[in-house]
């Protein structure tokens, strides 16, 4: 696996790749779930690229962009040990240099949910994507479902700016308790690491309600809520029952949701979603 840090170096290697071009946008401090978009990546195409970049411009104030995990040579290890071909590693200078001043904002299905806690945030993935896409120009492009609202984005951004490139919603990966694998999870104690399968637990319950004949969105809502206000160590920021592909909240009977939430496990934000009909 070749890895390189210019925008010219990527360039040059990326016209040595034979298409289809499969990409897999990483912040890196890989774990499973980053591995199975990579793995399914070379399954569909014959050559991967993988970018490790922690992206300044989707953290907002106060958010952990100073803390965020990294630890690059043990993930180009890992990317090597699957069969990755290129993994490039720009610097912000390089993806923003100075006078930048050039965004791309993706309307209304970044407002609710992740948009409305995080003022900017889909700005800057938008934005970031979009300059993946225009470097690397992939065939296929791989994401993963734990980021629902992304992958929602990022389906409209390259539907919208006409991108020929196929967006793949990979599976959420979990832990054998559930909890979805997230680079975040690393910030968590002990008991805060137990604590935080309340998230698998609530979406879960509402899933098994929903076979069940329960299609009430309130309800839905409601039994998510209970359970996360059950356990001590967690609070949660929102509940959803949204559309899958506007992400508006539903209301009454619900054939087809989102479900969703973000829950604090002492200071760390953890998401989790599952879809209806979709149990994992």
């Amino acid at each position: 696996m070749k890895h390189v840090t210019s925008l010219s170096d990527l360039h040059a290697a990326r016209y040595q790749l034979h298409e289809p071009v499969g990409l897999v946008p990483t912040m890196g401090y890989l774990h499973e779930g980053h591995l199975s978009l990579v793995q399914a990546a070379i399954k569909d195409c014959a050559n991967v690229v993988v970018t490790i970049f922690i992206n300044p411009s989707q953290f907002g104030p106060g958010e952990d962009l100073s803390s965020y995990p990294l630890n690059l040579s043990r993930d180009i290890d890992m990317l090597h040990g699957v069969g990755a071909d290129l993994l490039w590693i720009p610097t912000a200078d390089e993806m923003y240099p100075e006078g930048y001043q050039t965004w791309v904002s993706v309307e209304d299905v970044t407002k609710p949910l992740e948009g409305g806690m995080r003022p900017g945030h889909f700005r800057g993935v938008a934005t970031i994507v979009a300059k993946l896409f225009n470097a690397v120009q992939p065939q296929r492009a791989y994401f993963g479902q734990k980021d629902a609202q992304q992958a929602v984005t990022i389906r409209q951004l390259a539907k919208d700016l006409n991108y020929p490139i196929d967006i793949v919603i990979r599976p959420i990966i979990r832990e054998a308790d559930g909890l979805a694998m997230s680079s975040r999870n690393t910030y968590l104690s002990p008991a805060e690491r137990q604590a935080a399968t309340v998230l698998y637990r609530a979406l879960s319950s509402a899933i098994d309600a929903f076979t069940g004949g329960e299609h009430n969105a309130s309800e839905l809502r409601a039994r998510m809520q209970e359970i996360i206000a059950g356990e001590g160590l967690a609070r949660a920021q929102y509940v959803s029952c949204a559309d899958p592909d506007t992400l508006r909240e539903l209301q009454g009977d619900v054939s087809n949701a989102l479900l969703s939430l973000a829950v604090f496990i002492g200071k760390t934000r953890l998401i989790d979603n599952m879809i209806t009909g979709m149990k994992e």
